[in-house]
């Protein structure tokens, strides 16, 4: 708390605007200038918040990470801002006009729901984080639709707002107090899951949850729907809705965004390999929608176990990216590294999916060489470890 405080003076920001382009090989020689000037514990917090500034921009653009202020947690566990701005563009397409954001964090949803015009209230228990939410409301201009209040979020009363948003805490301190690990069972959560689910169904007109993506299908209230939203091909998170589709499965992929809503097929059957692979998104799969992908292309699975669909027409489909198969062969390396040397592949991709054997471990034993490039994929075909080598197709 001090920490920010001083950094918000204007020694602070002045030193903030300083440093804030120092590289790690450069941090000591600026630390030891600046503290002939400054007060060491200053200098010390500026360097930090600017590493904190530069993980961030990953998450949050260079133009807000560069005015925002962090702290470690803070920058793992906050929503990417392209997410938060696609969930708060939901709620307000709703006819949300204010939230009670609870276990806020250092601001990034309420944020991106601000920006979207609605009227926040945002609530975190943890004095640091919740000043620094306050300090990120400021430096972003959005004081006039967040107000920041450091509660239990068990103890707040959420009447006059129309919706909910709660991000449970979903990591633990590890054995030891060596950085924290994640929390794979939704009543572990901080509050625990079924504590948000009941505040959820106390919202007048929606709710949003926001769940780890690994989260068991059997964990899903039944009056909720569940979406799996990834961004540029990474699984983000999960999300259940209350107040829109009860039972509804979406996957949403970002940007965009597109949405693959579930119509309940059957699994796909299994068929032998066909000219085309396609690997769907990864939010596709842990909404259990491969079967719509695979309905889409005309296609079948290679194993019944397996998330990969083979098909023998390439048909465009924006959940899964389509891959032209040239070899299907049992797998061997010693096979492998015949075929690779003879069409003189260098840029080997390597995919696996029930596959023990690890992309480099592979590499380093056929190792490519050639002007050419190769996708091979380790996975099983109906039971048995096999190798595909293509190529992106289109």
């Amino acid at each position: 708390m001090n920490d920010l405080d001083a950094l918000r003076t204007p020694e602070g920001r002045a030193l903030l605007d300083e440093v804030r382009s120092t590289t790690p090989a450069d941090e000591l020689a600026v630390a030891t200038r600046l503290r002939r000037t400054h007060p060491a514990e200053l200098v010390s917090a500026a360097l930090g918040q600017a590493r904190l500034r530069q993980r961030a921009v990953a998450k949050f653009g260079a133009e807000d990470a560069e005015l925002m202020f962090f702290t470690p947690d803070g920058v793992e566990q906050s929503t990417r801002a392209s997410v938060a701005a696609y969930r708060a563009g939901r709620l307000r397409e709703l006819g949300v006009t204010s939230v009670a954001d609870l276990c806020c964090g250092i601001g990034g949803d309420a944020i991106a729901m601000a920006r979207a015009g609605i009227r926040v209230l945002a609530v975190d228990r943890d004095p640091v984080t919740a000043e620094t939410a306050r300090a990120n409301a400021e430096a972003l201009g959005l004081t006039g639709l967040v107000e920041v209040r450091r509660a239990d979020v068990t103890e707040v009363d959420t009447d006059g707002y129309d919706a909910v948003f709660v991000d449970p805490a979903r990591r633990g301190r590890r054995s030891g107090g060596a950085g924290r690990s994640r929390i794979f069972d939704p009543e572990a959560y901080s509050p625990p899951l079924s504590w948000a689910v009941g505040a959820a169904r106390t919202a007048p007109r929606a709710a949003a949850l926001k769940v780890a993506p690994g989260i068991p299908h059997e964990a899903v209230p039944e009056d909720a729907e569940a979406e799996w939203i990834s961004d540029g091909g990474d699984v983000k998170e999960a999300v259940l809705w209350f107040g829109t589709e009860p039972g509804a499965v979406r996957a949403t992929l970002l940007p965009g965004p597109r949405t693959l809503l579930s119509r309940g097929l059957p699994d796909p059957a299994v068929r032998p390999p066909g000219r085309f692979l396609y690997e769907p998104d990864g939010a596709v799969i842990r909404a259990r929608l491969v079967a719509e992908v695979a309905e889409s292309v005309g296609g079948g699975l290679l194993d019944p176990t397996i998330a990969y669909v083979t098909a023998d027409a390439l048909r465009p489909t924006a959940y899964a990216t389509a891959y032209e198969i040239t070899d299907h062969l049992p797998f061997g390396v010693k096979r492998l590294k015949a075929l690779l040397r003879e069409r003189e592949v260098g840029a080997l991709t390597v995919k696996k999916r029930g596959s023990a054997v690890e992309p480099e471990e592979l590499r380093r034993m056929v190792r490519p060489r050639g002007p050419h490039a190769a996708t091979v994929f380790l996975t099983r075909v109906a039971g048995a470890p096999a190798m595909l080598i293509g190529r992106p197709a289109g």
